[in-house]
């Protein structure tokens, strides 16, 4: 079963965006000792309807069994090798301001599998500075960093106007996975893949969220 997991690239990008919430969920039953577990109380703890659960978990080749659930021990290895757990995945940071500064340091990557093993900065006076038991690079060793230490996701952490040259000097070292705290589009060549997290849209999407009538109110003005 896990196997089969590892092999399917047909799995809709939503669901792959939710089966990390599907293992945390998992992961905090085993610490609690719970061996099964309904699709109706895991779909609760991951914040999803039941059904959705189910349909995300058949894209794997997990179904619960009716009136007994799903083994939680089972799961997480067929989630886990889904996600590519099983392997360590050699990760950089580009960018030593304060928030590469704080990805750098969190020691919560390398229990998921991910561990830091190199970090950039273009600024001289940063190049040569011990960050998370880490020396800062400066950028023009990128290349044979990549190579050396197999790097396999690169985080860019720097400001956007930055950023394009950061993921083309990333492309240019072989990476092929690309995580984007900046808040900017990147242009990337086929066959790279990317994600971006932009903290500050995050938080416009929350604030519009947390007033509705009143913007609703002033849309209506407006117009």
């Amino acid at each position: 079963m896990v196997g089969a997991a590892v092999t399917r690239r047909d799995i809709p990008a939503a669901t792959v965006s939710r089966l990390p919430v599907y293992l945390r969920a998992l992961q905090d039953c085993a610490r609690r000792g719970v061996t099964r577990v309904s699709s109706e109380e895991l779909a609760a703890r991951a914040g999803v309807r039941p059904t959705q659960l189910r349909k995300d978990l058949s894209h794997l080749g997990s179904h619960g069994v009716r009136g007994v659930g799903y083994d939680v021990a089972r799961l997480i290895a067929e989630l886990s090798s889904a996600l590519g757990l099983h392997h360590a995945w050699p990760v950089a940071v580009v960018g030593m301001g304060n928030l590469g500064r704080a990805l750098a340091a969190y020691s919560g990557f390398a229990t998921e599998g991910f561990h830091v093993v190199a970090l950039f900065d273009r600024d001289p006076e940063v190049v040569g500075e011990i960050i998370g038991g880490h020396a800062v690079l400066p950028m023009s060793e990128l290349v044979p960093a990549a190579t050396r230490l197999g790097i396999a996701i690169g985080v860019i952490a720097t400001p956007a106007g930055s950023a394009q040259d950061v993921a083309d000097a990333l492309v240019s070292a072989g990476v092929r996975a690309i995580l984007n705290f900046a808040p900017a589009a990147l242009s990337l060549p086929e066959g790279v893949t990317s994600r971006s997290v932009d903290l500050a849209t995050e938080l416009h999407v929350l604030a519009f969220m947390r007033q509705p009538e009143r913007v609703g109110t002033d849309v209506g003005r407006a117009g």
